[in-house]
């Protein structure tokens, strides 16, 4: 970039506060971006055509984007703003370490003080079972570190041969080697050579995908039982743990039935292989419990989780490592070869510790769960109404509906759109145009708002979605698609 150019920018960039007047060259800022910024999961010829929308500034559950549209965040950033923006105690917090310890490693017998701290705030907020805590600086991370913990652990037991590791189709569990191999999204797969050896997938539990002629409960067991059957084609011999999101997130907000996750638990515990959830997006309050295994009826040895640990505002993941894991790591391991130059990041750590003091003094996952989770809930079974809508669920704070281009009795009834319509991206279009954040997996629209939303916002969040669905159905119709 010119010397001259990069000084026009910097004064665009520097010379406004939205919404109190500042300004901003978005035109100069999208070609900037275009011509040096990858942008993860993007298609970038087609950004660069279009330009990416330039976020600037957040309060609450609103941004503002550089042409002073306002936005309500549907989707907490990328489901991890748990506690809103603006929060000054966190930025003060983090200042704080910064001028104390900005950074120093964990290795080398060395350790800090805000990692000792958060390490024992989060055992003691998490369920019985667990001891220790191996901190990493993302979700992807933390599932590879799964990986790589899961194996040792087999290693330790004298049971080296027990490599294999379960997961779900069109689960996610991030995009490192071993973290999109865990995950189930086909697309990634397709790129790189994944998924790496010893990880094999079963169904997703999507009543609405695979449920026809069954009870919820029915085929909550149904696909249970595929993750025996699993077992049994790779031997039991082989098989070292199972992973699940308690309800996945990425993969468009699928919600199990009540009777899958305990199934999913008497398997593994009968076969011995441990059960590690995936709570990157689930934990720290998003279920309306602090780990939405809990809600799920699950007994985890391994829990990763990321995102709302610092509510995003400064990256850090982990693993919560059960006491069965953990005694025999610490106890008969030796060496762990294993970790990043940023485990146990004191900024990071200040960082967490202060968000979930506001998360613990607020009281916002009894909010989720007594208050704001059920007022979700009932908004999108008004939202269900639509004409465009096949049916709509939410748990806690997340929530998803169909698009359907008509309605049945069920949602094994409906009459879907061709998939090459892409009426989804359509639709998010339409939201983001029009001042709200929604996420289109496919043809299914999702929700993650931040777990501070009032009830008012969430009202306020629903009539956009409605007014965004009445556009998106006069499109089609103009289109000739429906």
């Amino acid at each position: 970039m010119a010397t001259d150019e990069t000084a026009v920018l910097a004064a665009s960039l520097s010379s406004a506060r939205l919404p109190d007047g500042e300004t901003f060259d978005t035109r100069a800022i999208q070609q900037r971006d275009a011509a040096h910024f990858l942008h993860p999961f993007t298609d970038h010829a087609a950004l660069r055509s279009r330009g990416a929308r330039v976020i600037v500034r957040g309060q609450g559950v609103y941004l503002w984007d550089s042409e002073g549209k306002q936005l309500i965040d549907g989707m907490s950033g990328l489901w991890c703003v748990n506690v809103g923006y603006g929060r000054t105690s966190i930025s003060q917090a983090v200042y704080r370490q910064m001028e104390t310890l900005p950074f120093y490693n964990s290795f080398f017998n060395t350790t800090n003080v805000p990692a000792v701290e958060l390490a024992t705030e989060l055992v003691a907020l998490a369920p019985p079972q667990f001891s220790h805590v191996f901190f990493t600086g993302s979700g992807s991370e933390a599932n590879d570190t799964v990986v790589r913990m899961v194996r040792r652990y087999w290693d330790v037991m004298g049971q080296p041969g027990r490599t294999v590791i379960i997961s779900r189709h069109n689960a996610y569990h991030g995009s490192t080697m071993a973290g999109a191999s865990l995950g189930g999204m086909a697309g990634m797969h397709a790129q790189g050579g994944l998924p790496i050896p010893d990880i094999v997938h079963i169904g997703q539990p999507s009543y609405a995908e695979s449920g026809r002629g069954m009870s919820e409960n029915a085929f909550g067991l149904r696909a249970a039982s595929w993750l025996e059957e699993q077992i049994l084609a790779s031997g039991p011999e082989r098989v070292a743990a199972f992973i699940g999101e308690p309800v996945q997130g990425a993969g468009g907000v699928i919600i199990p039935p009540e009777t899958y996750w305990p199934e999913v638990q008497r398997i593994c515990d009968k076969y011995g292989i441990l059960l590690i959830a995936d709570e990157v997006i689930c934990g720290f309050g998003r279920l309306g419990t602090m780990f939405g295994s809990e809600l799920m009826g699950m007994r985890p040895d391994l829990i990763s989780f990321a995102k709302g640990v610092t509510s995003g505002y400064v990256p850090l993941g982990g693993v919560l490592v059960g006491k069965r894991v953990a005694q025999a790591l610490v106890e008969q391991g030796g060496d762990f070869n294993h970790g990043f130059t940023y485990s146990g990041h004191p900024v990071a750590c200040a960082a967490a510790l202060e968000n979930l003091r506001i998360l613990r003094e607020e009281k916002l996952v009894d909010k989720v769960a007594l208050e704001t989770g059920p007022h979700l809930k009932a908004v999108f079974a008004e939202l269900a109404e639509h004409p465009l809508v096949g049916h709509a669920e939410s748990c806690g704070m997340v929530a998803g509906l169909n698009l359907v281009r008509r309605k049945g009795s069920g949602p094994h009834d409906c009459e879907h759109f061709a998939r090459e319509l892409q009426v989804g991206m359509l639709c998010r279009g339409h939201m983001f145009d029009n001042g709200v954040i929604m996420r289109a997996v496919g043809d299914r629209m999702i929700v993650a708002p931040p777990l501070v939303m009032t009830k008012l916002e969430i009202d306020e969040m629903a009539e956009r979605i409605w007014d965004c669905l009445d556009l998106t159905l006069a499109d089609l119709h103009q289109r000739g698609w429906i």
